[in-house]
Formats: C-alpha cells, sequence, structure tokens
C-alpha cells in the first residue's frame, strides 16, 4: 500500500509538473505575440513604402537623404487601400492615424518639418515638397501640412547589388586606359567627348529656352525641370514636361533691362571672336594633346628613358659616355684645368673672329699680361 501510495504521489507529481510547464507556456504566448506584432508592422511599413500609389519625394534631414510622404496622402492612401491592413491581421481595424501613431512609437517613422517656413521672394506660396527638412518636436501624427519621414533602410533589389560589385571592375578599367589598343582608344575618347557635348548643349538650349519665354512671353519654362536637382530620383530627373509655374509674372522693365543686356553680350562675344588663323592654332593644340594621350604606352616611355639616361664607362681612360647609342668624347674637368681652359677658350675666339696679324700689339700685351696673372694665381693654388 505505501509503494502504491508512493506511485501515486509521483504521478500526482508529475500532473503538476505538466501543469506548470502547461502554465508557463501560458505565459509566455504575450510576448510571442508582441514580437509578431512589431513584425508585422516593419512588414507593413515596406509594404507601404514600395507602394506606387504612395506619393513620396526625397528631401534632406539634418544632412541626410530621407524618403518622405504628407500627412493627407497616407490618410487618402490607406483609404483606397484598405486590403493592405490585412496585414497588422488582430490592428486591421485601426484607422489611418493609429497606425501611423504606432509607426512613429516603433520608430519607423518620424515627424519632420520644413526648414524654410516664409514665402521666398517672387513666390505665391510655400512649396509643395520642401527640399530640406529638419525633425519636428511633437512626434504624433497629422494631416495638416505634416511630412513624415521613413527611418528604417529600404531593401536594395538585385540589380543593384550586382551593380556595385562592377564598380572597383570599372575603377580598374579607367586605371588600364593607357595600355588598350588604339581603336578602343578613340571609341572611348569620341563617346566621352560626345556624352559631355551633348550635356553642355542641353543645358545651353535649356538656359536659351527659358530666357526666350521669360523675355518675351514674361514666364519660366524649363524642360527637363530637375535635370539639376540634387534630391530628385531617376524618375524625376528625366520628366520632361515642366511643373506649373507658380511664380509671379515678371516686370516689364526687368524684362527689358535684360534683353539689353544679352544683346550686349552677345555683340560683345561677336566682336571678340576668334579668327580662323587662332582657330586652326588652338585646334593644332589640342590634336597634339589628344595625340600623346592616344599613343602613348608602357614600351614607348621605358625606350625614352633609356634614351634620356646617360650611360658612364669607368673602364674608359678618357671618361666617354654614349647618350642614345651616340659616342660623345668630351673632357672630363677638373677644378684645377679650369684657367687653363678659360685662357684657350679665349685665345680661339680670338682665331675664329679675325686674323692674329691685324690684333693690336697693346691688346696682345694685355691679354699676355692676364694669362701670367692667370699662371700665377694657378700656382699658387697649386701650392696650397
Amino acid at each position: 500500500m505505501k509503494k502504491g501510495s508512493g506511485g501515486g504521489g509521483g504521478g500526482g507529481g508529475a500532473a503538476a509538473e505538466k501543469k506548470k510547464a502547461r502554465h508557463s507556456s501560458n505565459t509566455d504566448t504575450p510576448p510571442r505575440k508582441q514580437a509578431a506584432k512589431r513584425d508585422l508592422f516593419q512588414l507593413f511599413a515596406e509594404k507601404v513604402r514600395d507602394h506606387k500609389d504612395l506619393e513620396s519625394r526625397w528631401a534632406v534631414l539634418h544632412e541626410t537623404r530621407v524618403e518622405y510622404f504628407r500627412g493627407k496622402d497616407f490618410v487618402s492612401f490607406l483609404r483606397n487601400h484598405v486590403e493592405l491592413k490585412n496585414i497588422l491581421e488582430f490592428d486591421s481595424n485601426l484607422e489611418a492615424e493609429d497606425i501611423a501613431n504606432v509607426l512613429l512609437k516603433k520608430n519607423l517613422l518620424v515627424r519632420c518639418d520644413r526648414v524654410v517656413k516664409t514665402v521666398r521672394p517672387g513666390k505665391r506660396k510655400l512649396s509643395t515638397w520642401p527640399a530640406h527638412l529638419e525633425i519636428f518636436p511633437d512626434q504624433v501624427f497629422s494631416d495638416n501640412d505634416a511630412f513624415f519621414a521613413w527611418t528604417f533602410a529600404k531593401r536594395r533589389p538585385l540589380w543593384q547589388t550586382l551593380l556595385s560589385f562592377s564598380w572597383p571592375v570599372l575603377t580598374l578599367a579607367i586605371c588600364l586606359f593607357p595600355v588598350y589598343p588604339h581603336r578602343c582608344k578613340l571609341l572611348i575618347l569620341y563617346s566621352c567627348a560626345s556624352l559631355l557635348l551633348l550635356i553642355l548643349c542641353l543645358l545651353l538650349l535649356r538656359g536659351l529656352v527659358f530666357g526666350a519665354g521669360w523675355i518675351f512671353l514674361g514666364k519660366r519654362i524649363w524642360f527637363f525641370p530637375n535635370i539639376l536637382a540634387e534630391e530628385a530620383t531617376l524618375k524625376e530627373l528625366f520628366q520632361f514636361w515642366p511643373p506649373k509655374d507658380e511664380g509671379e509674372r515678371p516686370k516689364w522693365s526687368a524684362r527689358l533691362f535684360y534683353a539689353v543686356v544679352a544683346v550686349l553680350a552677345i555683340m560683345l562675344l561677336k566682336h571678340h571672336a576668334p579668327d580662323e588663323a587662332a582657330r586652326a592654332r588652338y585646334q593644332k593644340r589640342v590634336y597634339n594633346i589628344i595625340d600623346d594621350v592616344l599613343e602613348w604606352s608602357p614600351r614607348l616611355a621605358l625606350s625614352g628613358m633609356m634614351e634620356k639616361q646617360p650611360v658612364f664607362n669607368a673602364s674608359d681612360p678618357n671618361n666617354n659616355y654614349t647618350d642614345g647609342g651616340k659616342a660623345n668624347t668630351e673632357n672630363v674637368v677638373f677644378p684645377e684645368d679650369s684657367n687653363e681652359e678659360t685662357v684657350s677658350e679665349e685665345f680661339e675666339v680670338k682665331e675664329t673672329s679675325g686674323n692674329l696679324d691685324e690684333v693690336d700689339e697693346n691688346e696682345i700685351e694685355v691679354e699676355n699680361g692676364s694669362v701670367d696673372d692667370n699662371d700665377h694665381e694657378h700656382q699658387r693654388f697649386k701650392d696650397l
């Protein structure tokens, strides 16, 4: 009986341990649900950010480029795409304001405000999409002129990852440009020059169209308006049609003044334009520079260095050396022979310039005296 009761007690202890384990597992479920909720909100934020219908822009926030959207656009987006709320499961019944506040608490969003809060001269209202933002003190959702920036890094597509590995290869290819074949050099040179010329012509044409439209029509017309914008995306960069002009119409006096300035500038450039000879000299100079770049090779560079370097032969009693394969015999000048060489050079000059018979006797005596003085100085230098 005792053994039976002991076995029953052991069975009761095992059952109590199982109940404790079940109870502890029940108590662990709420943190798991909370972790799942955090993951669901993260997944919801990624889906909303990647969606094309939510209009967003890029701006600078404390020297960092961020992607942001407007509060009213977020509300209208969730109103039109209710199916995205199903990602939140238990929180799918929340309103757009409540979802945005949860994202703000989880640091998936940050509320921002425009840096420039006053209307600039020549503008009627503030910019719809400011280029510079700052953090708003009150991190609460609002749809009244409020901006919200994403704080998490966007997932990179596969093509961007593959493109990042190609940058070292491209850098190495640029460094090896001098050893390319001649045809490859010509192809790369003309391609880069054509691309640079296309960009400069496009910028010049944009400026001419804007100046003509501003002077004659009083309107600001920029085709490819975002081509020089730092915060523009690749899609916005090649947007051809300009946005609506929000500035005031310029005064006729300002238009007349700039028209006169433009005419004077054109006349000045035409008057100081280079002639045909100057153009030919400049073209020849440019061609010489291009030829030096294209015709360079390591073999020619090494051969040129070997030709310019003098080779000294120590076994030669006359101390002869060859320069580029040509033998030149020149005596090495020592300090003791410096005066004697100057004297000999003076007599050689006299012999080549005229006949010695026609030289004045006084001049010969002066020269002999100078030679004697040089001999005395030379003897004194040897005694020292």
